[in-house]
């Protein structure tokens, strides 16, 4: 990105100064523009020596707006109407997308303060304008203010994406149906446009859902929804359809959730997709988990695990038995934390195996065994086959009853590694989850290697990463009295984080190791309080909070992300609510 030049020089030198161009190149453009009468940023567009985007940043900072280069899935169609065509043309405004009340307009002219007066009171909206070429305005405001587009020649106008869907009950993996084929249906267009869009942005989930008047479709970024398009009602049956149809799924069955899979080629590269349909009072709504290996980092050492942290962990793994868990909510990364396991300990010597619901990626060197309720195999009967597979590490992919956790412990007692996650909060709440579970104290501490909590903070986009000053209740809340001895830092918002300010996320951790002090606490049934102050006291035991805010103050994240995946309570708060609870328990008993 050129370097930002602020005031109202001439274009041609802020080019220089930003080293985007040549005296030379400047001059022949120069020569050229008197001879067209044309502009000199489309002119050195048109000689090759400057980029689009280039161009775009310079004059954006030149205006002390936001630029962008408008491409297909940036714009909403059904936004494009909220402005009359002809009044569009005259102001030279397109519609980008609107979120609540505030609607994204690009503009030739944004700092035009009367033309952006004007938008305001058509649209009764907040205008966040944003500057784009007129060559660009051009190009699309001719297909998006046509009267006659829509979304469905919107669809059909689209280049041929190199999207393949592979038939799983082919005989061989080269045997595959490319589905892009059928170019003259918009409903293939838009399920094929969706996924490359969503692959490409690293999301995890699109979401296909009905609306009243629209068919919506977001996907998940960085663990937050975001709008791709809006497309007619009337699509939505055909779009659910041909979801159905890749997954072979039961097209004629709309009123029972169904799920399916389906494997696709993207660019030359696999990836899994995993479909899941619900029905609702609107028409049935479709989510696509995507899998993307490529997206898969199996190296421990890049998931943002403290060093000191990470020694830990793999001395638990490599315990030749015991039971090693992985603790967070949902999308909290714990999968990927158990693959990196798995990807430290395989080998041709040592024989893995593992239970999942579903298997997410496939390893070498590793038999994965897939749940299926409904036929009875279930993680404990599973969990149960397999110690008569001569196994040496056995990776659980959820411990979700008291059964299963009973022969997980088992297990870890007479010789195997046991790798598994729970849905708790903290290392510490696994011990009393376990115990809810059913689980002996003594066989708990006699079974368990340790146990690892997590969360996905998103992290600061690099290019317009700035400093500010938090708000004041935050910084309490972190248990920072100023900011005056911090820098602060968050991302502005640009075209390469969808103006969020994030991009991409890392893990934040706390690890609890077993040794023979906390082996007794937890074999005499010592409660969660008692546990905290050893582990502060003699292993200056770090909270997730704790390394959230060290990622702060590393300027990785936002305070305020920090503290929204942290949303733990302080040990001030657990203790008040304790109090009051026994407080509470002893009226009751003196009422009786």
């Amino acid at each position: 990105m050129p370097t930002i030049i602020q005031g109202q020089e001439r274009l041609g030198t802020l080019l220089l100064k930003a080293g985007l161009v040549t005296e030379e190149d400047l001059n022949t453009a120069l020569k050229l523009q008197r001879q067209d009468k044309g502009r000199l940023g489309e002119t050195l567009i048109e000689m090759g020596v400057l980029t689009a985007q280039d161009l775009m940043d310079v004059l954006a900072s030149r205006l002390g707006v936001k630029g962008c280069v408008l491409r297909h899935g940036l714009v909403d169609p059904a936004v494009v109407k909220i402005i009359d065509r002809e009044e569009a043309k005259r102001l030279r405004a397109l519609p980008l997308f609107k979120v609540n009340q505030r609607l994204t307009v690009a503009m030739v002219e944004p700092q035009h303060l009367p033309a952006i007066d004007r938008l305001a009171s058509l649209t009764r909206c907040e205008i966040n304008p944003v500057l784009v070429t007129e060559q660009n305005y051009t190009e699309f405001s001719e297909r998006y203010l046509n009267e006659q587009v829509s979304v469905d020649s919107f669809l059909l106008s689209l280049d041929k994406q190199d999207v393949e869907f592979v038939d799983r009950e082919a005989p061989d993996d080269d045997a595959l149906t490319d589905l892009t084929r059928s170019d003259t249906s918009p409903v293939v267009n838009l399920v094929n446009l969706s996924l490359l869009t969503a692959i490409r942005d690293r999301a995890s989930d699109v979401h296909v859902e009905p609306d009243h008047k629209h068919l919506r479709v977001r996907y998940r970024v960085d663990g937050v929804l975001r709008e791709l398009l809006t497309a007619p009602r009337t699509m939505h049956a055909g779009v659910t359809s041909r979801i159905k149809v890749l997954a072979k799924m039961d097209i004629a069955e709309r009123r029972l959730p169904q799920e399916g899979r389906v494997r696709i080629v993207v660019e030359g590269r696999d990836v899994d997709l995993r479909v899941s349909t619900m029905p609702t009072i609107l028409g049935e709504k479709a989510v696509i988990r995507i899998l993307d290996r490529s997206n898969l980092t199996l190296d421990m050492a890049k998931l943002g695990i403290q060093e000191d942290l990470l020694a830990a962990f793999k001395r638990m793994l490599l315990r030749p038995h015991g039971l090693v868990l992985v603790t967070g909510p949902t999308g909290s990364g714990k999968t990927t934390t158990l693959y990196s396991a798995l990807d430290l300990l395989r080998s041709v010597t040592i024989n893995i195996l593992t239970v999942e619901d579903p298997v997410e990626y496939q390893l070498d060197l590793i038999n994965q065994i897939h749940v299926q309720d409904h036929i009875g195999l279930t993680f404990a009967r599973a969990l149960r086959s397999i110690l008569r597979q001569d196994p040496d590490v056995i990776m659980v992919g959820e411990i979700r009853d008291a059964d299963t956790a009973s022969v997980a412990v088992q297990a870890a007692l007479t010789g195997h590694l046991v790798l598994s996650t729970l849905h708790t909060k903290s290392c510490i709440g696994t011990l009393a989850r376990l115990t809810d579970m059913g689980v002996e104290p003594y066989l708990m501490a006699s079974a368990l290697n340790g146990v690892a909590a997590q969360r996905l903070a998103r992290t600061i986009c690099p290019a317009c990463r700035t400093t500010y000053i938090p708000d004041r209740q935050l910084l309490q809340t972190a248990g920072w009295d100023d900011a005056k001895s911090r820098v602060f830092y968050r991302g502005a918002g640009c075209k390469k984080c969808h103006d969020s300010g994030f991009k991409g996320r890392m893990g934040i951790y706390e690890v609890l190791e077993m040794d023979e002090k906390l082996y007794s606490l937890i074999y005499h049934g010592a409660d969660e309080e008692a546990i905290r102050e050893y582990l502060v006291k003699e292993h200056r035991f770090r909270s997730l909070r704790d390394e959230g805010l060290m990622l702060v103050e590393a300027g990785r994240s936002t305070l305020e992300e920090v503290l929204r995946v942290t949303h733990l309570e302080t040990e001030e708060t657990v203790r008040a609510e304790r109090r009051e609870a026994g407080s509470g328990k002893r009226e009751v008993r003196s009422e009786k």
